[in-house]
């Protein structure tokens, strides 16, 4: 069966790459930068996911905080000069991704996190040219949370939803891919848990990024 006609539509940040030394490094930039004094060790991983803007929102509640706007800059202002380079491509994924590719699925990328820094992220790892399109957030905002984003690429590229899933790993992404009725899978060595993506609807579960080839390529052929 041919699936040059199916996408594959693959969240960043917990599916691809594990991004936490990055974005830790950058929100405690953040946080310092407001005039907080965070330590080392803030544990931000189950904020990992939803939007900046949402991310920082709910650290800035311990400090009784509400400049979002101020730390979103400053933690953009960090990430753009050196957090985005501190994310490590889980092991396994660029074979996954080179074997969907090969079958014949296109590639898109659907990321929360800023296009501009997104892109980078491919390139430096090696893996822009494998994705037909790559899309993230823009400044206007407007592509922010996940059903937005998904309806504006499917819109843009497309594709119709009963021909494409979504990949990702926390809640979000199932509920994006369900919003513009699209089948999603969601991957357990991300951020999110086994219970979180069951509560979600997701689709179906895979373990590992050996088996996230096999498994999206199943789901495409039914």
């Amino acid at each position: 069966m041919s699936l040059d006609r199916h996408s594959v539509l693959l969240d960043l940040d917990g599916t691809l790459i594990d991004s936490q030394p990055g974005i830790a490094a950058s929100t405690l930039a953040a946080l310092r930068a407001l005039g907080h004094a965070p330590v080392d060790t803030l544990d931000i991983r189950s904020v990992i996911g939803p939007p900046l803007q949402d991310m920082l929102r709910a650290l800035l509640q311990a400090y009784d905080d509400d400049r979002v706007d101020e730390a979103v800059s400053a933690y953009r202002q960090h990430y753009g000069e050196s957090g985005l380079f501190g994310s490590e491509l889980y092991p396994g994924i660029r074979d996954a991704l080179h074997e969907m590719h090969g079958a014949g699925v296109r590639l898109y990328l659907a990321t929360s996190k800023r296009e501009v820094f997104a892109r980078r992220i491919l390139e430096h790892l090696d893996l822009a040219s494998l994705f037909d399109a790559i899309h993230g957030s823009v400044p206007s905002g407007l592509l922010d949370h996940k059903p937005e984003l998904l309806a504006h690429i499917l819109t843009e590229r497309n594709i119709a939803p009963s021909d494409a899933i979504m990949v990702g790993d926390r809640r979000h992404d199932i509920a994006g891919a369900h919003a513009v009725r699209m089948r999603s899978l969601g991957v357990l060595w991300g951020y999110g848990s086994r219970d979180e993506l069951e509560m979600a609807g997701a689709d179906r579960l895979v373990e590992c990024p050996a088996d996230l080839a096999r498994a999206v390529l199943s789901m495409l052929k039914v």
